[in-house]
């Protein structure tokens, strides 16, 4: 199983240096990738911006949007920026997309909320024409620059329920499946969903397996992850935050050497470790796990 670690994207007072080591730890370490997901209200940095320092920075990882919440934007456009950073990460991009769930964050961008399921899949179509060099519509040129890799970045679904399962097995080269708290059963549900609406969809390939959870191995861990899952999930209000904070408990070398294992055996290809904190000891301490698998 491939280990990815995202970037601490949404702590406020991070600033060059931060992210610098982040991203030079991450390539040097034992990691096949390195991630950043998309908020557009409250202290995060620019998902766009962070990962197009990360390519400049590093030399070997593989670069994850997860997820680009593809809707709230202009799917010509996020073609020709997903191209662009394939070429100058060396043809390292994979492209996770999805919907999200923060409706104030497609507010503030001027999108609608409305239909947004229905717009990502036109949207995928999209960029993978705009990928093969077809014109965004009749009289205009293409648009450039030609991605590196033949087709185009891999295109995964950070997708839950059935009927998102189903319509994403139509374009989706595979899934990104979250548990929080790392929980066997929860990405084994995922991946029958996926599975089956594969089949369903006559796909002649399965789904790739991603999947994700939150983690810390800083300093206090306990209290620091507990925090970062209710900041995280304030936003759906003060019982569900405080209960999904209480629920998720990988903050120590045992637990998160559990959840690892919990995800290896629900099929994962590859796994995103969410950092609670922006301290290198998470680095560190996930290293030395690593190193004992």
């Amino acid at each position: 199983m491939k280990i990815g670690l995202c970037i601490p994207y949404m702590k406020p007072g991070l600033g060059r240096d931060d992210f610098m080591a982040w991203f030079r730890r991450i390539d040097q370490g034992p990691f096949h990738s390195l991630s950043c997901g998309e908020r557009m209200t409250g202290p995060t940095y620019d998902m766009r911006v962070l990962l197009s320092a990360a390519i400049a920075a590093t030399e070997r990882v593989r670069i994850n949007t997860t997820l680009y919440v593809l809707p709230m934007h202009n799917a010509v456009r996020v073609a020709k920026e997903i191209a662009t950073m394939d070429v100058l990460s060396g043809g390292r991009m994979s492209v996770t997309v999805g919907v999200g769930g923060r409706e104030k964050d497609y507010q503030a961008v001027g999108a609608s909320f409305k239909g947004r399921f229905q717009r990502m899949d036109r949207q995928v179509a999209t960029l993978r024409s705009i990928w093969a060099g077809e014109p965004p519509f009749e009289g205009a040129d293409p648009v450039g620059p030609p991605p590196l890799q033949p087709g185009g970045p891999p295109i995964l679904a950070g997708v839950m329920g059935p009927k998102s399962m189903a319509r994403c097995s139509r374009w989706a080269d595979g899934i990104y499946a979250w548990s929080g708290n790392g929980e066997q059963h929860e990405i084994e549900h995922f991946f029958r969903l996926a599975d089956s609406a594969w089949s369903e969809s006559e796909r002649d390939s399965k789904p790739y397996r991603l999947g994700g959870f939150w983690f810390s191995l800083a300093d206090d861990a306990p209290a620091r992850l507990r925090q970062y899952v209710y900041d995280y999930l304030a936003i759906m209000g003060d019982d569900i935050a405080t209960m999904m904070a209480d629920m998720v408990t990988r903050n120590s070398p045992d637990a998160v050497r559990a959840a690892l294992d919990n995800m290896e055996a629900a099929g994962c290809e590859e796994v995103f470790l969410v950092p609670a904190t922006a301290d290198l000891q998470e680095i560190d301490r996930l290293e030395d796990i690593l190193a004992s698998r």
